[in-house]
């Protein structure tokens, strides 16, 4: 389960990811930032053929996946659905055996395999989540958004 901290981060993950169409051709971006000394990593990448919401998790995960020790990590994103899998979803899921509720029943979450996989980062890290709305001049969205673009470039 997340742990939502309230002390200062080692380091903020910026993400972004999205499509050309939906699904379509769709690029994933981080901006990492250790703000004591300064020091940025930038890494992204694409699919031919995904969904904004499988970019938006593999841009939280890759960065997460990027640090090499147990860190306080603030996540900053536009995607809410990042931010409500990990505050009001995740934890259901994971007691429902990674199923949700669709009317009366259990169905299985999509994308499962990316929030098994985020939801392992979560517990190696402790993370506060961190919304940011999209397009507005956010500068580290707006390089996030920058480099996921410029990666599914190749696809079009």
């Amino acid at each position: 389960m997340p742990t939502h901290v309230n002390n200062t981060p080692e380091v903020i993950l910026y993400t972004d990811g999205g499509c050309s169409g939906n699904p379509g051709p769709g690029g994933w971006a981080f901006v990492l930032r250790h703000p004591a000394s300064g020091k940025e990593l930038e890494r992204f990448g694409a699919e031919r053929q995904t969904t904004n919401n499988r970019m938006e998790l593999l841009a939280a995960i890759h960065g997460l996946e990027s640090l090499k020790r147990p860190t306080t990590v603030e996540l900053v994103t536009d995607s809410e659905y990042v931010g409500r899998g990990i505050r009001d979803w995740l934890a259901k899921w994971k007691a429902q055996g990674w199923r949700r509720r669709d009317g009366g029943r259990l169905v299985p979450i999509k994308n499962e395999q990316l929030w098994r996989r985020l939801d392992a980062q979560l517990a190696r890290h402790r993370v506060k989540f961190t919304h940011v709305r999209g397009h507005t001049g956010h500068p580290e969205n707006e390089r996030c958004d920058t480099l996921a673009v410029a990666a599914y470039q190749k696809y079009l």
